[in-house]
């Protein structure tokens, strides 16, 4: 199943996408006579998410058959992310030895090099990224993301799908020249508003063949900077899951940013692309708040 969060009616809605048309969740309560949970992270906390991807699977033929009256061209859509409010977004810096070589790093090798991001940072696809007067060096970087569905704690790496909702795309961003002067400014460099961009789309592992085979590309002005993919990291999606579960309770709607393949700097003007394997594109364009807009 493929979800996404669009504007819909001056507000924000759920909604299931099949080939080129977007189903709201609004307008198949209306149709089926279901009762679904129109936002996202409320489908997670009422346990309705696996239900409704069943109830999909089960309809997917009748929603294509009698689409007429709630299906929206999928062109002519516009996206929020996914949802703004996540107890908790997890990153995971340095994840391939590739990105620790920007940072003049080495790579972690036995823990994660995780840090913490605010919900303020977030914003979704073709929205603005924001580069503050304060820096004068942010980078932007293309992740994956994994969001959890349920509450767990322990999780142990052979069950991690268990909790997983599914995956999305995400590019975080980086005051790097603040970093640089002391690795303790690490939370500060990484959440300024408009820092975490993630959506449009969320698919089920349903949808994803094998999630280490998943390529990650960061794609600056069209060109590709850098590209890796899961497999290759130090610490991939299952053992992530895990760890970060024995740290901390995870919450229906937790975000884990797995790591990059490499950031790029930014610039008034860029254009920055997350592309994943099997989803679109996450696109965000640059403004610089030390120009006039």
């Amino acid at each position: 199943m493929k979800v996404s969060t669009i504007k819909f009616n001056n507000t924000t809605v759920t909604a299931i996408h099949i080939d080129k048309f977007v189903f709201p969740i609004d307008k198949i309560n209306d149709k089926f006579g279901t009762d679904w949970e129109r936002d996202f992270i409320e489908l997670l906390k009422s346990k309705q998410f696996d239900k409704l991807n069943n109830w999909y699977k089960d309809n997917k033929k009748t929603l294509i058959k009698d689409r007429k009256g709630i299906a929206i061209n999928a062109n002519q859509v516009e996206y929020g992310p996914l949802y703004r409010n996540p107890h908790k977004i997890w990153g995971i810096g340095l994840n391939y030895r590739d990105h620790a070589t920007d940072l003049s790093e080495t790579a972690p090798s036995s823990i994660p090099a995780s840090f913490m991001k605010a919900d303020t940072t977030i914003i979704g696809h073709n929205d603005e990224i924001l580069l503050p007067k304060q820096s004068n060096k942010v980078t932007g970087e293309a992740e994956l993301g994994v969001i959890i569905k349920t509450k767990c704690k322990d999780v142990s790496p052979d069950n991690w799908m268990d909790v997983v909702a599914g995956f999305t795309t995400i590019i975080d961003m980086t005051t790097e020249d603040i970093l640089r002067q002391n690795p303790r400014y690490l939370t500060l460099s990484k959440n300024f508003d408009t820092f975490f961009s993630f959506g449009p789309l969320l698919l089920t592992a349903d949808d994803i063949k094998d999630v280490l085979n998943l390529r990650v590309a960061t794609v600056l002005n069209g060109s590709i900077h850098a590209q890796n993919i899961i497999s290759n990291m130090q610490f991939t999606p299952d053992f992530l899951v895990s760890f970060h579960s024995k740290v901390m309770t995870l919450l229906p709607g937790d975000i884990i940013s797995t790591g990059t393949p490499r950031a790029v700097k930014l610039t008034h003007g860029d254009t920055i692309e997350c592309r994943i394997t099997g989803f679109p594109s996450l696109i965000n364009n640059v403004r610089d708040l030390k120009f006039n807009k």
